[in-house]
Parts: structure tokens; sequence; C-alpha cells
């Protein structure tokens, strides 16, 4: 249940991250209108660029994180029976 948190977290904030920096709301927040170093920061395309990355690692580690949860799930359904063990217990 925990992994499946993280799922949805890593999910979230990637695609929150990678859309975000390229709307309205990203320019016109408190701290670009109060401070104007800010304001040139964050409209910097390579700034926003560089957020949008970080959303697309944080997507990326969702899904093999997704991935992960599946294929462990499906190993645990049938667990191998090893040769070696078997003839031990004879």
């Amino acid at each position: 249940m925990t992994r499946l948190l993280l799922v949805g977290i890593f999910l979230e904030v990637g695609a929150v991250l990678l859309v975000v920096p390229w709307t309205m709301y990203w320019q016109q927040n408190y701290f670009a209108t109060t401070i104007p170093l800010v304001h040139s920061l964050i409209t910097n395309n390579f700034v926003r660029g560089a957020v949008s990355g970080l959303g697309v690692l944080n997507l990326l580690a969702g899904i093999v994180e997704l991935a992960a949860l599946f294929l462990a799930g499906r190993s645990d359904e049938a667990p191998a029976v090893s040769p070696v063990t078997r003839a031990s217990e004879d």
C-alpha cells in the first residue's frame, strides 16, 4: 500500500512539474510580482525547461516503481521451487 502511495506521489508531482512552468500561474505569483530578480529568473526558458525535466524524471520514477510493483506481485503469486531444494527434502 505504501509503494502505491509513492507511485501516486511521483506521478502527480511529475505531471505538475511538467505542466505548470508553461502556464500563467508560473509567472503570476506573489514572489514573482514582489521580487524582480525572481521574476526574471522564473520566466527564463532554461529554468522552465529544467523544472519540466525534473517533472519528466518524476514521471519516469513513478512508472518504474509501478512496473516494479506489478512485477513483484506476479512473483509472489507463484514462488519458484528449485530442483536442489526439492531433492534435499526427499
